[in-house]
């Protein structure tokens, strides 16, 4: 999508903000007993409270209001019986429809107590996503995200997940421009326009560069099980930057 006035704004910033304090809400209550159905019913009631839809639900009719993985799975989990448990590393993944708009978060969360390791992973998820905020400007090239995202990762030891890619959003929750790479994919002669609502999630891992899809037709997990992390915002290119719709 690509913002025509500043009415699209308000609203795109509304449901963004809603997701990003339903995002950090869900992963304040994590703790060790609770489980995942039990921390999806709590991301629900307050989309719910504020008159949006789960976005999951109504495009794909994912069984849940949110994504939930529990690692080694690190991406589209269906929330259900399983037990947080003191060590894991958990994936949330936020999106909601709010007066015909769509906001899209997610972020990596790990339970203590846990190892540097992933501690580690974790920060550098962060700052992988924000290596490729920082490269938005209209009239660049899309593929320039990539660029620096790879360019994090390589310089501090991680792979990339690379059939997994950010997307455009905004009047629906897959919106064009489709299949952003967070990876520097140089045939990709596409340029940013002002005003394009898109997201930025690159998944940081230690080894995997790719993910299989689980028995149950959405849970992702890497194939050896390699801790993997994603973080994600929404954000729409403007002439004085990048704006992040999805801060808490």
């Amino acid at each position: 999508m690509t913002i025509d006035n500043e009415d699209q704004l308000d609203k795109l910033r509304t449901v963004g903000a809603l997701v990003a304090r339903t995002l950090t809400a869900m992963g304040a209550a994590l703790e060790p007993g609770m489980t995942t159905r039990e921390l999806d019913d709590l991301g629900r009631a307050l989309l719910e409270k504020d008159g949006a839809r789960s976005a999951p639900e109504l495009t794909y009719d994912f069984p849940g209001a949110t994504c939930i993985s529990v690692g080694p799975d690190c991406a589209h989990g269906i929330p259900g019986d399983t037990v947080i448990k003191a060590g894991d590393l958990i994936n949330i993944d936020v999106s909601a429809e709010l007066d015909g708009y769509f906001g899209d978060t997610g972020a990596s969360f790990s339970v203590p107590p846990t190892t540097r390791r992933v501690e580690r992973l974790c920060r550098d998820g962060r700052r992988a996503m924000w290596a490729g905020i920082r490269a938005v400007r209209p009239g660049g090239r899309l593929n320039e995200v990539g660029r620096q995202i790879e360019a994090f990762a390589t310089k501090n030891g991680y792979s990339l997940v690379r059939n997994l890619a950010s997307h455009g959003v905004g009047r629906s929750l897959h919106d064009a421009p489709k299949e952003i790479p967070t990876w520097h994919e140089p045939r990709d002669r596409r340029v940013i326009t002002e005003g394009l609502v898109f997201t930025i999630e690159p998944f940081l891992s230690l080894g995997a560069d790719w993910v299989e899809e689980q028995d149950d037709g959405w849970t992702l997990r890497p194939p050896k099980g390699q801790p993997t992390v994603q973080y994600e915002h929404t954000l729409v290119a403007t002439r004085n930057g990048p704006l992040v719709l999805t801060l808490a």
